[in-house]
């Protein structure tokens, strides 16, 4: 059930409350869908759906209207519009008529699934002829969708990128689940960003240190525990030693927490000779008495990321040797690795493996952390979400409508209802004017008058979002990529 002290009536850009006022005289019915519009030259083919769950239970299940509620909203927009626009007589009815509860279906793509951009994610509409202005009304709560599925989605890019270079220097993704974790919580706007960007991350890996991102995961997903951390040092944890303690900063450190992995940063005074001189000389006994299951994770945090990190690893070499793996590539002692968090995105995640591979080690030596890139870097044009109406009904008869600016013809919209199907050759693509089967139909009922009708857990949707082998090897991905540009240059998709 909704949060009781969120009142739904405030939750929308303020024109839309006159909107009523607006539209067609006799209308019963209006028809709405999001999608991530297709765009050319885009890094971002696909996109996964995630977090739709989260905001239907959150902020529109069960009651959400009331009196109170009524002239709380009643007496706001009278101050915000200096007049009377607010149509209090018509949300009265919806509290008479529906108990308060939403008089609106929403159809959607299943959680976790991947979808080409240009195809409809989730429709809209009114369940009750009295109340067709509701459906554009929660236009703007809905669009904020653009965030958790543009998080996922770039998080499952990190993935792609990580997995095929894993695969390709170790021959298997052994650890790929926790080869990215989530540095993102301070960098977010706020709580909420961090609860849903965390958990957005959490569809694809299972390492993090949001907080936020776990428990709504446990909350709203049914997952326990979602992602896992390790014991780390910060930069005040080593440099409230003082400069001349740096080694007995690191020492600290690994006498706190001797069983177990465990991170520290080793640029606050100079990598190179933390690494060179205390990692591998003054200490080096130390780290070689750990074993796989409680490695020491390097941390350089500063300079050019690629470069930095070469270095580290050839000093790490030097001092503590490697070893081949069947690949023929190189792999530090099972006792240490290193986690780059500083200067991650996708760009640079797959400069840096390449580099290290071009060098002959395995991407098994590193592991990264990722920040703004990852929940904060981004906006509803990352990836072109728009929510546009497309079939209404006028005195019982039905027309499709859609828009088709002339001054930009990639922000021409859909007509009509939508489906969603995976055609005779495999594609996904959407099908407009009420044409679809729905047999065919891929998108579900998931919210019917105040109801949510379908729940999925974190289990289901990490499974929906597995990566599949022709994302893990280029050659099969390329051949499907191809396959698809002709899908579309075709007219078909």
């Amino acid at each position: 059930m909704a949060a009781q002290d969120f009142n739904f009536l405030l939750a929308t850009d303020s024109y839309k409350i006159t909107h009523y006022k607006q539209y067609p005289p006799n209308i019963s019915k209006i028809y709405a869908y999001f999608e991530c519009r297709r765009k050319k030259g885009s890094q971002f083919s696909e996109v996964v759906f995630f977090g739709l769950q989260y905001l239907l239970k959150k902020y529109l299940t069960g009651p959400v209207v009331t009196e109170e509620k009524i002239q709380e909203a009643k007496i706001f927009y009278q101050m915000h519009f200096k007049q009377a626009v607010f149509d209090d007589e018509g949300w009265r009815k919806v509290l008479e008529k529906h108990d308060g509860r939403l008089p609106i279906r929403i159809k959607a793509v299943p959680e976790g699934r991947i979808i080409p951009r240009g195809n409809v994610l989730f429709t809209v509409e009114n369940t009750d002829p009295s109340f067709y202005w509701l459906t554009n009304y929660i236009e703007t709560m809905l669009v904020q969708m653009w965030y958790p599925i543009t998080v996922a989605t770039i998080s499952r890019e990190f993935k792609k990128i990580l997995a095929k270079h894993l695969k390709a220097t170790s021959g298997s993704l052994e650890g790929l689940d926790l080869k990215l974790h989530d540095f993102g919580y301070r960098g977010v706007s706020s709580q909420e960003s961090a609860a849903l960007g965390g958990a957005a991350h959490l569809v694809n890996f299972c390492s993090t240190d949001t907080v936020a991102g776990l428990l709504m995961a446990q909350r709203y997903y049914g997952c326990p525990m979602a992602g896992f951390s390790i014991p780390a040092a910060e930069h005040s944890t080593i440099i409230s030693w003082g400069k001349n303690m740096e080694k007995d900063a690191f020492e600290r450190v690994l006498d706190q927490f001797s069983s177990g992995p465990v991170s520290v940063v080793s640029d606050s005074y100079d990598i190179f000779n933390a690494c060179k001189h205390i990692w591998g000389d003054e200490l080096k006994e130390r780290v070689m008495e750990r074993s796989q299951d409680s490695c020491l994770v390097i941390r350089p945090d500063s300079g050019d990321p690629a470069e930095t990190l070469i270095e580290v690893i050839k000093i790490l070499e030097e001092s503590f040797g490697c070893s081949l793996n069947s690949m023929g590539y190189k792999v530090l002692p099972s006792y240490l690795r290193i986690i780059q968090g500083d200067g991650i995105d996708l760009s640079s995640v797959d400069e840096i493996l390449q580099k290290l591979s071009d060098e002959g080690w395995s991407a098994e030596n590193v592991f990264f952390g990722c920040g703004s890139a990852l929940l904060q870097k981004l906006n509803r044009d990352t990836l072109s979400c728009a929510f546009k109406c497309s079939y209404v009904e006028t005195n019982g008869k039905g027309m499709d409508v859609y828009k088709q600016p002339v001054t930009d013809p990639s922000k021409g919209s859909k007509k009509g209802r939508l489906s969603l199907r995976r055609n005779s050759d495999g594609f996904i693509e959407t099908v407009e004017s009420g044409a679809g089967k729905p047999e065919e139909d891929l998108l579900v009922t998931v919210f019917e008058n105040g109801n949510l009708l379908q729940e999925y857990s974190l289990e289901e949707i990490r499974k929906k979002a597995r990566l599949q082998d022709e994302e893990i090897n280029p050659t099969l991905h390329n051949h499907k990529e191809e396959l698809l540009h002709n899908h579309i240059i075709n007219g078909i998709h």
